[in-house]
């Protein structure tokens, strides 16, 4: 039964918009939190003249933006009020996918380190508006919220929320997939076929780039995030795995390696550096000194229709190209940001199964430039006869070692020491490996706060005010 409210203008003691004699629709399925409004003295904390009721929907104010609005409900009847009151909470109860319990990890290191001022003062007021209880963790150092989520009991939790960067939520999003096979009993060195993580993820923008909040919500803000929690949209995201040949390296949704993954190494080298400074920095000391990576990449190309994929490992299916690459980018959602309005990876998309591979052959300063330049544009940045695009269901990244003399020239990047550890981006993070990666893409394998693609059974309930 899909519930609606309805007051008739001829009703003896009428709920009416405050300042408005219009009848105005309420479609409960925009409604995230309804109170109690009393008239209280100043320093009074309880009690007080009941007024009416307030009503919290969630108002979708420009394109991508949603923002927070009050309707306000006069009635001096208690009765009444308290009959609304249980109505509209008993239909807000109804909507299964919103969160009554979260996790929350910030950090404060974020961006201008602003996370935790973003958190308390635009994010909790909601969190807290909306009846939802947290528990919250300040990340103290690297990999913190990684070994709380190893012993985190996430039954007690409808999702887990990261106040952050891409780094951030990059390790949040690794920590929830591998406390879900712990408890699954898988074995974490070697995890063909992973199980999808028990409760959603939660992103809040505190970074610079913020790429997962972008393609998730088209934009920087974080009352849009949250309010995507508050409401309980969830959209089914696909993951990948990067393993090396003995283990699992880590979970993520895009990877860089090569120049994005140079320039990353560069940046974390000069933490020192306020963030937008030692970005812009390693990006035009990375440039200058562009050099190629030697490697070999074999990927086997999605394959329709997907079936035992992680088995298809036949040598007539896989492709090999060998050569020297600028850049090579793997990656299973679109990467938007600001920087890249169209997406690192448009072709691709957040839940179809695939990735995209993004292979950029050596070429002129001159030219890598017209090639990134043309991210910033509406352009097709793959439109050179440098850069080849394959869509692929898995991946191996094979790097020439290189000779002692050259790795030490590349040491003040960290990109290539003497032992061989070539630097990846992994969303925003670094990480060193010196042997061949092997990325699969698993569909679904996680749930995000973002666009909503579920159709609730409550969306038609609506209240109708005078």
């Amino acid at each position: 039964r899909k519930p609606s409210l309805s007051v008739p203008a001829e009703h003896k003691s009428p709920l009416s918009v405050v300042s408005q004699a219009q009848e105005e629709t309420i479609e409960m399925k925009d409604v995230f939190s309804v109170k109690l409004k009393r008239r209280r003295f100043v320093g009074q904390k309880k009690g007080g003249t009941l007024l009416g009721i307030t009503v919290f929907k969630c108002l979708n104010k420009e394109e991508n933006k949603l923002t927070d609005y009050a309707v306000h409900l006069n009635n001096l009847s208690e009765d009444h009020c308290h009959l609304w009151f249980r109505h509209l909470k008993e239909i807000l109860n109804g909507f299964q996918n919103r969160p009554k319990s979260l996790k929350v990890f910030v950090n404060p290191s974020s961006h201008r380190r602003e996370a935790t001022r973003v958190y308390y003062d635009q994010v909790a007021p909601l969190f807290k508006l909306a009846d939802i209880k947290t528990d919250v963790t300040v990340t103290e150092y690297e990999g913190h919220a990684l070994s709380v989520l190893k012993e985190c009991e996430l039954q007690a939790f409808d999702g887990v929320v990261c106040v952050g960067g891409d780094g951030s939520v990059s390790e949040v999003a690794h920590g929830l997939l591998l406390k879900a096979q712990i408890d699954a009993g898988k074995d974490t060195d070697y995890i063909p076929t992973p199980v999808r993580a028990p409760v959603p993820l939660g992103v809040i923008p505190a970074g610079t780039t913020n790429i997962l909040a972008y393609t998730l919500y088209g934009i920087k803000h974080a009352v849009t995030a949250t309010l995507h929690i508050v409401m309980g949209h969830i959209q089914p995201v696909d993951v990948c795995t990067f393993s090396s040949p003995s283990k699992l390296l880590r979970f993520g949704f895009s990877a860089m390696f090569g120049f994005g993954a140079r320039t990353l190494a560069l940046a974390e080298k000069h933490r020192w550096m306020p963030s937008n400074q030692r970005k812009d920095f390693a990006f035009i000391k990375t440039l200058a000194d562009l050099k190629p990576e030697e490697c070999e990449l074999s990927f086997l190309p999605l394959q329709i229709p997907q079936e035992d994929s992680h088995e298809n490992d036949s040598k007539d299916q896989w492709h090999k190209i060998q050569g020297h690459f600028l850049n090579v980018s793997i990656m299973a959602i679109p990467c938007l940001c600001s920087m890249a309005p169209r997406g690192l990876a448009p072709n691709t998309r957040l839940n179809n199964g695939s990735m995209a591979l993004i292979a950029v052959q050596n070429t002129s300063r001159t030219e890598f430039i017209k090639h990134l330049k043309r991210y910033a544009s509406m352009k097709n940045q793959f439109n050179f006869p440098f850069v080849e695009t394959y869509t692929v269901q898995e991946v191996k990244v094979q790097p020439r070692l290189k000779s002692g003399l050259d790795a030490k020239e590349d040491t003040y990047l960290n990109a290539a020491s003497a032992e061989g550890n070539h630097p990846w981006n992994i969303d925003g993070d670094l990480m060193k490996e010196a042997s061949e990666v092997h990325v699969r893409v698993h569909p679904q394998l996680i749930n995000l706060y973002g666009v909503n693609t579920d159709d609730l059974e409550s969306s038609q309930a609506t209240c109708n005010c005078i």
